[in-house]
């Protein structure tokens, strides 16, 4: 299985570098989430912009295996829609692959039912449409007589209550199915009927997620019960069963697996990685350094 990063720079100098409490956090999670991922998985991959190649592999010097810059391609889009580098990262594989946030650490190899699964995410969650940005998506769309995935329709048609798929982790057996959610994703956003009617939304966090953790789900329900599909019957396994367990520490310990989420403003969280990398990854440490102050 390929462990696959991405990182559009655009949003990061815009907006959620200043998710961290000190800039070198960033860098020295980025290490920490390579670093400890490859130890299991060979094969690794970043996909990113020439910006971010210059600072993760030729500033950084991280090690990874093979590099792409397909996200040069995002140069136009608006940079509120963060997730956009990681749906083309997802859309671009065709083997099985696990794509790692880069404030997601994997201390052990996935266990064998998730990385024999044919989709894989963190953990399954229920919001109410309300809340999570769907709704003004879609009538965002609607109004401007733009289009909605099939998919995002059915999954709206059935209750104010929506699953969505945390994706820290996210990934699996199906490359197919996924490069077909990602591609919906990426219509959904980047059609030329969508556009103009999404340029009247602020987009922010809920809205990223709407389109990357909520489409997930709902076609992985559309399809899983569909029988003329491509993909009937596609399962999704999760590393923790709700968010309740992923936010446990104890259960967290015994998977191996560490999330930072909302932790990264928390100058403890930032103080162990700098502990961690100093002590693991010297020279890594160093070059955060450098690259934090520069």
């Amino acid at each position: 299985m390929k462990a696959v990063w991405s990182f559009w720079s655009a949003p990061y100098a815009a907006h959620y570098r200043h998710a961290w409490a000190r800039p070198v956090d960033h860098w020295l999670s980025w290490v920490v989430s390579v670093q400890a991922a490859s130890r299991h998985y060979a094969d690794t991959l970043l996909v990113t912009d020439s910006a971010g190649r210059r600072l993760l592999v030729d500033q950084l010097g991280l090690p990874f295996a093979e590099v792409s810059t397909e996200l040069d391609r995002l140069g136009e889009r608006d940079p509120g829609w963060w997730m956009l580098g990681k749906l083309v990262a997802y859309s671009l594989q065709a083997a099985p692959f696990v794509h790692i946030d880069s404030d997601v650490f994997l201390w052990k190899p996935l266990p064998a039912h998730l990385s024999t699964a044919p989709v894989l995410t963190q953990n399954p969650e229920y919001h109410q449409k309300s809340q999570y940005g769907i709704e003004e998506i879609d009538a965002a769309v609607r109004a401007g007589e733009g289009t909605l995935p099939a998919e995002w329709e059915w999954a709206c048609s059935l209750d104010h209550v929506v699953r969505v798929e945390n994706c820290g982790i996210l990934g699996g057996q199906d490359a197919a199915f996924l490069r077909h959610y990602a591609l919906a994703a990426l219509g959904l956003i980047e059609s030329e009927r969508n556009e103009a009617a999404l340029r009247r939304l602020a987009v922010g966090f809920w809205h990223n997620c709407a389109v990357e953790q909520f489409l997930l789900a709902a076609c992985l329900g559309f399809h899983g019960g569909w029988p003329d599909s491509p993909y009937r019957g596609v399962q999704v396994a999760h590393l923790f069963p709700s968010w309740t367990e992923a936010n446990d520490s104890n259960y967290s310990a015994r998977v191996g697996y560490t999330h930072l989420m909302g932790g990264k403003r928390i100058s403890a969280a930032g103080q162990r990685l700098a502990e961690r990398v100093r002590r693991d990854w010297p020279d890594f440490y160093r070059r955060c350094e450098r690259l934090a102050g520069a």
